[in-house]
């Protein structure tokens, strides 16, 4: 059973460490949340360490920019790790060939084929239409807006080829603003349904904690063995993620499940078990907003 906090100071003091979501916790895709920048901000303060834990398809650099022109300010976390850097370095690393069909927004997604140091040897990627491709990468829809069903053509071609799809950004959905849009996510579990091989990078899989980790771990000021709790309005990425990595959870249930949570400022006690029943799992502990 879930523990409904009133805020995160009323357990924060149990951890080192904070991996925390960004879209739908510390922002609405328009603008920064002020109470979650301040309660970052004060966990900072009494010597907690946050690492923001995104699916964002981009480098940490790129989504570091994004989230201070939205408001979110340097001194409310630590390190951040994205999908997009897990997914990068395994694309570097031929994963999925060199000669690759391109899904995504430009110039929004270009930083994703921005070299890598750190990859020796990285093969020479190229971008190539459909046709002559080797396998697929997926930062996001072409069009956010249009039902994933609109790919059903090409992903059959792909799938007949035999390609792999990399999925740079594994959540489904995010809400910009009061706007619903489809993410990474859903193409590839479009393309998985339809027969195709996704590869994941980004919350609930390992790859993007093994990344928040090593991020975490290479601060100077970081504990050694840290006690990590798991924060964010996802349910089958941040939170299952954290359950498969064995921490805490935060659930902010006025993300993308406040309507199913009837959450205002607080969740409904009846309608968040319901939810969490339906989808067959719990947090260690819910709250309305992070603050």
């Amino acid at each position: 059973m879930t523990q409904i906090i009133d805020q995160f100071a009323d357990i924060s003091g149990q951890y080192d460490a904070a991996f925390v979501d960004l879209w739908g916790c510390m922002h609405n895709g328009i603008e920064a949340l002020p109470d979650a920048v301040t309660a970052m901000q004060k966990y900072r303060a009494a010597g907690g360490v946050v690492v923001l834990v995104t699916n964002s398809p981009r480098p940490w650099d790129s989504v570091a920019r994004q989230i201070n022109d939205l408001g979110v300010p340097d001194d409310a976390w630590d390190a951040i790790a994205t999908s997009g850097d897990s997914a990068r370095a395994a694309m570097f690393r031929g994963i999925v060939g060199e000669k690759i069909w391109f899904m995504g927004e430009s110039p929004r997604d270009d930083d994703f084929f921005k070299p890598l140091k750190i990859i020796d040897d990285p093969v020479n990627i190229q971008k190539v239409p459909l046709e002559e491709a080797e396998g697929i990468v997926c930062c996001g829809p072409f069009d956010p807006l249009a039902d994933v069903d609109v790919n059903r053509p090409e992903f059959l071609y792909a799938k007949t080829k035999g390609l792999k799809l990399l999925c740079a950004n594994p959540d489904i959905i995010v809400d910009r603003g009061e706007v619903r849009e489809w993410c990474a996510g859903a193409l590839a579990a479009l393309y998985t349904e339809m027969g195709g091989e996704s590869l994941y990078f980004g919350k609930p899989h390992p790859p993007i904690y093994d990344l928040a980790r090593r991020r975490l771990a290479a601060l100077t000021h970081a504990p050694s063995d840290p006690r990590i709790v798991a924060i964010g309005d996802g349910i089958g990425t941040d939170i299952l993620g954290g359950l498969q990595e064995d921490i805490d959870t935060l659930f902010i249930s006025g993300g993308l499940a406040a309507k199913e949570t009837k959450t205002d400022r607080d969740p409904d006690p009846d309608a968040l078990k319901a939810y969490l029943d339906g989808e067959q799992t719990s947090a260690t502990y819910t709250i309305g907003q992070l603050r």
